[in-house]
């Protein structure tokens, strides 16, 4: 967690923006229990820029579709489809700041 502190000081980051595994149905689920009390406790103690929680449904299946229009096959968006869901997640939390 140093790595992340000191990054978050290096960029003067003013929040840090976590997905939040639901179900489809919006229901919670076991990673969203997870996801809750590891990351948003873990970085609520060791640092005090607000920790926000982002509805992540739908970002990986989005990532795939994208990275197929790009031209990528299946096996090669494996390792990249993780980060093109935190892209498309954290775009729709920017989004929806601009829509308030």
């Amino acid at each position: 967690m140093t790595k992340l502190t000191a990054l978050i000081d290096e960029e003067a980051i003013g929040a840090v923006v976590i997905g939040l595994p639901v179900a489809l149905s919006g229901n919670e689920t076991a990673s969203t229990v997870d996801a809750q009390q590891l990351f948003e406790e873990v970085l609520e103690k060791i640092t005090d820029i607000p920790v926000l929680q982002w509805d992540e449904r739908l970002s990986t299946l989005s990532a795939q579709k994208s990275l197929s229009e790009a031209g990528l096959r299946a096996k090669d968006q494996r390792s990249r489809v993780d980060s093109a869901a935190a892209v498309i997640m954290l775009q729709n939390y920017l989004d929806g700041l601009n829509a308030e």
